[in-house]
Formats: C-alpha cells, structure tokens, sequence
C-alpha cells in the first residue's frame, strides 16, 4: 500500500474515534483535499477490500482495513512520542515529522524505538 493509502485510512480511523461517523466530505476537510481526489481514493481502498461505503455514504473499515489503520495509527502516536521525548520538540512539529517518518521506517527500526520507549 503507498502512503496514501496509508494516511487515508489513518484518517478514516481518528474521524471514526473522533466523530463516530465518516463521509467523504470528513475525509476532504480533514486531510484538506479535494471532494474528487478523496472520492477517487475511497474507490481504490472500496476495491481493496480496506473499506465499505455505506448506501447513505458512510464509511467503515473493514476488519482487514482496521487491522492496517491502528497498525499505522499505533506508529504515528510511537514516532510522536520519541520525538517529543528524545528531540524535545513541541506535539505539533513531532506530529507533522511522525506522519512523513510513519511510511518509510523498517520494521526493524520501529520495532527498536518501541523497545526504547516501553
């Protein structure tokens, strides 16, 4: 899955916890993005099998679409913490890092920062 992908589900999951309820329209404000680009996204994640859209427009993960947004969810709130902890910056500069760092870290690599971190 490109980054993309990633973001938009990562998205779809903070809508769902932070509103209980999304729609495309959720989906453009928040990532600031236009009503066509997100409904052409929402279209490759439906044919994925990473999301459902609802006859009234809702949005719900699947199981396998859930599975792969906490997981990316879980790396954006690591990442944000070290860099806060180790590179004392402020939440908003180690958020905005964190989600570009998310997508490119080895397995490896987020595996000794969450050791270093626990």
């Amino acid at each position: 899955m490109y980054e993309s992908g990633e973001n938009y589900l990562e998205t779809i999951l903070m809508l769902k916890e932070r509103t209980g309820n999304v729609r495309s329209i959720d989906i453009a404000r928040e990532m600031d993005f236009s009503k066509p680009s997100v409904s052409r996204a929402v279209g490759i994640l439906k044919d994925d099998g990473y999301i459902t859209v609802e006859e009234g427009g809702e949005i719900r993960l699947t199981e396998v679409g859930l599975e792969k947004a906490k997981a990316i969810y879980e790396r954006h709130k690591l990442l944000t913490a070290f860099l806060m902890k180790v590179a004392d910056v402020e939440t908003t500069v180690a958020e905005k890092d964190a989600c570009k760092m998310e997508h490119i870290l080895s397995e490896e690599v987020y595996q000794g920062i969450k050791k270093f971190m626990t």
